[in-house]
């Protein structure tokens, strides 16, 4: 896959908050979905992930966290790009039982955009490195449409880390409250990806019968990316049927 320009339907805006700023590429009408990218960036295949969300009746909200916009995948930039996130203070990659810094951003992100653009609540989808971050925005009664795509924080080093949500001990309560009060979360994952680890299975102890999960069989050990460059068009389907179910009239 090549590199691509971004359309030209798309905006760019900076946004500030929690001692953090990034860009945000926004497109589209209807509910809030913040989709959050994957290692390396915004990627061209992240692209036509939020393309299809713009295009299923959502306003997409794409914040670039590190990484390049519209840049093809490779093995030197896929390295730079997790060196990065693993040195910034913005994410948690080893440390146990401890929110990303992160999800405050996003968290403050999201409010504003429900704010501007009103509807039911605000969804989010997060894969790789951001695929926990939207269990963590559930901390938020706006966010109503949490879909965690393989998430791997922090990184499965060991057996601990491997069932670690990425969440601090107060945090993992009120998602499980939010659980308890009706939230569903969406899960996508490939059943051999060592990156997951054991999260779904510590997720459906957090969540109970509220963690949906769609789960695909590995075909190869570098089955990762459900909605991306392994793309699965089954699980595509699924998250925008969920987003459709929880935000739209």
């Amino acid at each position: 896959m090549t590199n691509v320009a971004i359309d030209a339907g798309w905006t760019c805006e900076s946004f500030s908050a929690a001692g953090f700023t990034h860009d945000v590429y926004r497109k589209g009408s209807g509910p809030v979905v913040v989709v959050v990218h994957e290692i390396p960036g915004i990627t061209p295949a992240v692209l036509r992930f939020a393309e299809e969300v713009v295009g299923a009746g959502f306003t997409v909200a794409m914040p670039l966290l590190v990484g390049d916009v519209g840049r093809a995948p490779d093995g030197k930039y896929m390295a730079s790009s997790a060196a990065k996130v693993c040195v910034s203070r913005e994410f948690t990659t080893l440390a146990l039982r401890k929110t990303s810094p992160v999800i405050a951003w996003l968290r403050a992100l999201a409010k504003q955009l429900h704010r501007e653009v009103g509807g039911k609540g605000v969804g989010a989808v997060g894969m790789c490195f951001s695929g926990g971050f939207a269990l963590g925005m559930m901390l938020d009664d706006v966010m109503i449409a949490p879909v965690l795509s393989q998430p791997s924080l922090p990184f499965a080093f060991g057996k601990a880390r491997s069932a670690d949500l990425g969440l601090s001990p107060d945090d993992e309560i009120a998602v499980q409250r939010r659980a308890v009060e009706g939230c569903q979360v969406l899960g996508l994952r490939f059943t051999g990806d060592r990156l997951v680890g054991e999260r779904f299975t510590m997720l459906r102890r957090l969540l109970g019968e509220q963690f949906v999960a769609v789960e695909f069989p590995s075909s190869e050990k570098s089955d990762h990316s459900i909605l991306t460059e392994q793309r699965q068009g089954e699980g595509v389907r699924r998250v925008v049927d969920f987003l459709r179910e929880k935000l739209l009239p």
